[in-house]
């Protein structure tokens, strides 16, 4: 089976340039951690705000790991796009893909719908040239 190129958004220059912008921030971008999740093993090392009165983290002392900040955040324009640069659009059945704009969004199909609907949405949006963000994979690894 030959590749099939996957649609592309249509993107002014400006996105395009804040969407790498935005890659670039997220490769700098440290990893946050629950504070003093390296002392104890039941801390997870998922973020969690410091709250506590005492808490050296939420006084972002030096010496302490990098607090989650609004400084962190990337571009507004580009802000919540998929990385490929399309805006998600959650499916539930074949319908709602009349609505969706193949030229700015891209599909992601619930987790919910089951293999035989999945197949029917994967059809009509490639009928439509629709992307669509998770679609099923064969054992061979391709897509069907």
């Amino acid at each position: 089976m030959a590749h099939e190129v996957k649609p592309k958004p249509k993107l002014t220059d400006e996105e395009k340039r804040l969407l790498r912008m935005r890659n670039a921030m997220n490769r700098k971008r440290p990893k946050f951690r629950m504070a003093d999740w390296w002392r104890f093993k039941r801390l997870d090392e998922v973020w969690r705000k410091p709250k506590g009165k005492h808490s050296k983290l939420r006084e972002h002392k030096g010496y302490r790991p990098p607090v989650v900040d609004s400084g962190f955040r990337g571009p507004r324009a580009v802000r919540g796009l998929h990385p490929s640069g399309f805006r998600e659009v959650l499916i539930h059945n074949p319908k709602e893909l009349e609505n969706v704009d193949p030229e700015r969004e891209a599909v992601r199909i619930a987790s919910t719908v089951g293999m035989r609907k999945r197949e029917v949405i994967e059809k009509r949006a490639k009928e439509l040239g629709i992307r669509v963000l998770n679609p099923v994979l064969t054992r061979g690894g391709e897509e069907e």
